[in-house]
């Protein structure tokens, strides 16, 4: 039997290209409905009998955090989480039946999820027709809360953990630049280049993700996957359409615009207004 999945995700591009590559899957996973909100999650799971064998869920959603649907309705099966997020304490998604993906989803971790998910669903000796039942363990749930307020952009950290300078390379010399005259970091045809409030771009020896760990996220904020600026940088922010914002970065960015991540539209109002 095939495994039977729903999708929560608020944005409708990646729950289809989810789907898509369930779809495509060696052992093809069944995808029983979507949902783009904690509301309509609720009533996907209520309406589904019997429980599904997993489910994939964006962390956040339109409506708000999706550890809210734990609250209002019992999750009676496994749970694949999804973020664009790598900076939250991931590893404890991995405990009690519980995994997560980064986005984009890479095909390959979908699926040695999904295999991971089979071998704890069906131990060696089961037989198939009675899958073990994975209950989500509650004070796991307030464990992840718990470490997701302490890695979100706005919390304290010691400030020693994060650089203050970066050395960078200006033909045959080094170059070292404080943090203070960086307005924001930019991905340009796989290269990583940092741009000065003065107008010079220099590049920098670290992936964007990388530089999301190192960076205090009190004063940077990952927009989307190509830049990560420091609020001094934000000279406007615009409404955009389906409910996603724009901003506009001084000195003017590559790109014409400079759109926040819908998934983290939530997220950079919390930052802003701290």
């Amino acid at each position: 039997m095939p495994l039977r999945a729903l999708i929560v995700e608020d944005e409708p591009l990646a729950a289809r290209r989810l789907a898509d590559m369930l779809a495509r899957q060696p052992e093809p996973v069944q995808v029983l409905g979507t949902a783009e909100s904690v509301t309509q999650a609720v009533a996907l799971l209520d309406g589904v009998q019997p429980a599904p064998d997993v489910l994939f869920l964006d962390i956040h959603l339109a409506d708000g955090l999706s550890f809210e649907l734990f609250e209002r309705t019992e999750v009676r099966c496994p749970v694949i989480f999804t973020t664009a997020y790598d900076q939250y304490a991931l590893q404890a998604f991995k405990v009690n039946s519980v995994d997560y993906l980064l986005k984009p989803i890479d095909e390959d971790e979908l699926t040695a999820a999904l295999r991971k998910l089979r071998e704890r669903s069906y131990p060696v000796g089961l037989p198939a027709a009675q899958p073990a039942a994975p209950a989500f363990d509650q004070s796991l749930l307030a464990q992840l809360v718990q470490q997701m307020q302490q890695t979100l952009p706005g919390t304290a950290t010691p400030a020693a953990s994060y650089k203050t300078q970066f050395v960078v390379r200006v033909g045959e010399h080094l170059k070292v630049v404080p943090l203070d005259q960086i307005a924001y970091f930019f991905s340009l045809e796989k290269a990583t280049f940092l741009q000065t409030i003065e107008g010079r771009k220099f590049v920098v020896d670290y992936t964007m993700d990388q530089l999301e760990g190192l960076l205090d996220p009190r004063r940077f904020f990952r927009l989307n996957r190509a830049y990560l600026a420091q609020q001094t940088a934000i000279q406007d922010i615009i409404h955009y359409t389906n409910s996603r914002l724009q901003t506009v970065l001084k000195p003017v960015a590559p790109d014409a615009q400079v759109l926040v991540s819908r998934e983290k539209v939530n997220v950079f109002k919390s930052w802003l207004d701290r």
